[in-house]
């Protein structure tokens, strides 16, 4: 689905991220288009969240050009923060809200029209429609994950950054995530997934970037990644 005449919806060039004296992100090159899903892989430690969380306009770069639609996400921050949809690796959720509440604070912040039945509908898909109004403090962890994934995709975002959607999920969880990603580039967004999971990374996405040390090591076709072949090409890479 992507064309080449087009230019990338996320384009990432040269990124450093360094917390002190740790450089957490060591110059990666990025790209991501319409229509197709890209994998962040690698161990814990790699660098995915927070390359997740400069797309997001979380996390300044120290360093490189970071364009999400074009616009640099240092200057244009808060229209960034409008066009994407980001479910983060941890938290992001009030443990004294509830899913529909979640929903509704959503919704007023991105002013949102008609939002009541699609967010009822991923409830649903993702089943949450039974706690609903259940405060989300006593939420297993793999629930707070399904209900991240559920607020990402609330608005139907040009770009969605799930970091570490499948951790904890059960298969029903991890089945309705692959929904909402078909679903995204079905409708022509970019979509980018980081996973320490190989398997589920292959099975969501198109092209894979395994990511080492806060560094790129390679850009690779999902194909290229299945099975034991696979695995070992994997490893390979991460030693």
């Amino acid at each position: 689905m992507t064309s080449p005449d087009r230019p990338p919806v996320v384009d990432v060039v040269g990124l450093h991220v360094r917390f002190g004296e740790v450089e957490a992100v060591a110059g990666v090159d990025l790209q991501g288009h319409a229509g197709q899903a890209t994998a962040l892989l690698g161990r814990n430690g790699a660098g995915k969240s927070t390359t997740m969380r400069v797309l997001a306009g979380v996390v300044p770069p120290t360093a490189g050009e970071v364009r999400v639609a074009g616009l640099d996400v240092r200057r244009h921050t808060l229209e960034v923060k409008r066009l994407v949809g980001y479910c983060p690796d941890v938290g992001g959720l009030v443990p004294r809200a509830t899913p529909w509440e979640h929903l509704q604070l959503s919704a007023r912040l991105r002013r949102l029209d008609d939002w009541e039945k699609r967010g009822r509908d991923l409830l649903e898909r993702f089943e949450l429609g039974d706690v609903a109004h259940r405060i989300t403090a006593g939420f297993s962890h793999g629930m707070g994950r399904r209900l991240s994934v559920v607020l990402a995709s609330l608005h139907e975002p040009q770009v969605l950054l799930l970091d570490e959607p499948f951790d904890g999920v059960d298969p029903i969880g991890v089945e309705a995530t692959f929904e909402i990603i078909a679903d995204a580039r079905s409708r022509g967004a970019c979509v980018l997934i980081s996973t320490h999971l190989r398997e589920l990374a292959i099975q969501a996405c198109s092209t894979v970037l395994v990511m080492r040390g806060g560094s790129r090591v390679a850009t690779v076709d999902a194909g290229d990644m299945v099975g034991e072949d696979g695995a070992r090409a994997y490893r390979a890479l991460l030693d």
